[in-house]
């Protein structure tokens, strides 16, 4: 039986380290049916040349998570812009091993949803794939993984969107999300697990609110019902909402433990640790919010909003040391309001 074509889709904005290490690693996995597509949002700091020599054998990967092949280099690499004016290649037969990227160049950062949606685009576009899978450019994967989402996607009708064990890279046996839930009270994404030990208390299949944007992988078919990521959010709360909007259409999200992969956590958004992390955390909670939860969970989320609209910034100022992140909450908070 064939197996079903993946388009992977890696955003690279300023970290071509962190990005030759997750394709190397991808270049290793036992799945025989996949297409890599790197969009580049914009990047100042010559991650461009720096794939362009990955993909020739010029520049080793060094990795505490594999052994570097330098057999399968060069890498056929197609270059094109957002508009993929100048695309010139052959798609390649089903269950073909793959060694090519497309590397689309974005001539500003678009964001997350944005640089996504510009991969799924031209995925669609050329490959005509049957799932997608949207993998953060700071993640290493386990050889396997790809294997056991699709064979768990495929074993199921109503589940359009799964999601792998996910680690942190600097503590490979703890455990960052086994999949996520949202505190609606909070305006808030839990990742389930996340900072345990892996005793292999969370190696049941089991359905979930949403799965980590950092390896989200999605049916084809559920993007042609409901559309592409809202670039609104720019960075945080895209796949919550994207997940949301497939529940509505009778779709699931399956967490599946076998399936394993190492992430970085936070490399290019920084998190509430960095100002412009923190602005779109204040600003898009509120916009997911307003769209998404019932009339009593907005009220306490707007209570306890006003409450810590005095005490987060201050603390975030002072825990991290950086009052930039006092000017950052504001902004959020003010343009929340007026979108």
């Amino acid at each position: 039986m064939d197996s079903p074509r993946v388009s992977i889709v890696i955003l690279n904005w300023n970290g071509w380290e962190d990005t030759i290490e997750c394709l190397e690693s991808l270049f290793q996995i036992h799945y025989p049916n996949f297409d890599v597509i790197v969009v580049d949002n914009a990047s100042e700091d010559n991650s461009l040349e720096k794939i362009r020599d990955y993909c020739s054998g010029d520049l080793k990967v060094e990795s505490d998570f594999f052994k570097y092949i330098h057999e399968n280099k060069p890498i056929n690499l197609v270059e094109c812009t957002r508009e993929y004016d100048g695309v010139e290649f052959h798609v390649k037969n089903e269950n073909s091993i793959h060694n090519q990227i497309i590397l689309i160049k974005n001539e500003d950062n678009i964001g997350f949803p944005g640089g996504n949606n510009t991969g799924m685009k031209f995925a669609i576009k050329f490959f005509n794939p049957d799932y997608i899978l949207l993998l953060n450019n700071d993640t290493v994967v386990e050889e396997t993984f790809l294997d056991e989402l699709i064979k768990n996607g495929e074993s199921q009708e109503d589940i359009g969107i799964l999601g792998p064990k996910i680690y942190f890279y600097d503590k490979p046996n703890i455990i960052w999300s086994a999949g996520c839930r949202i505190s609606w009270k909070l305006s808030r994404g839990i990742h389930i697990g996340s900072g345990e030990k892996d005793h292999k208390q969370y190696n049941k299949i089991k359905k979930v609110e949403y799965v980590s944007g950092s390896a989200f992988l999605i049916k084809t078919e559920v993007i042609q019902k409901i559309g592409l990521m809202d670039e609104q959010y720019f960075l945080y709360f895209e796949e919550s909402d994207w997940t949301l909007r497939a529940n509505q259409e009778g779709y699931d999200s399956l967490y599946i433990p076998t399936a394993k992969i190492w992430h970085k956590v936070s490399q290019s958004g920084g998190g509430i640790s960095n100002p412009i992390g923190l602005y779109y955390i204040t600003r898009n909670r509120w916009i997911f919010m307003r769209k998404w939860s019932n009339k009593s969970d907005y009220m306490v989320f707007i209570i306890y909003q006003i409450i810590g609209a005095i005490i987060f910034p201050l603390l975030f100022g002072i825990y991290y040391r950086n009052l930039d992140l006092l000017k950052a909450y504001y902004f959020g908070l003010f343009d929340s309001i007026n979108i």
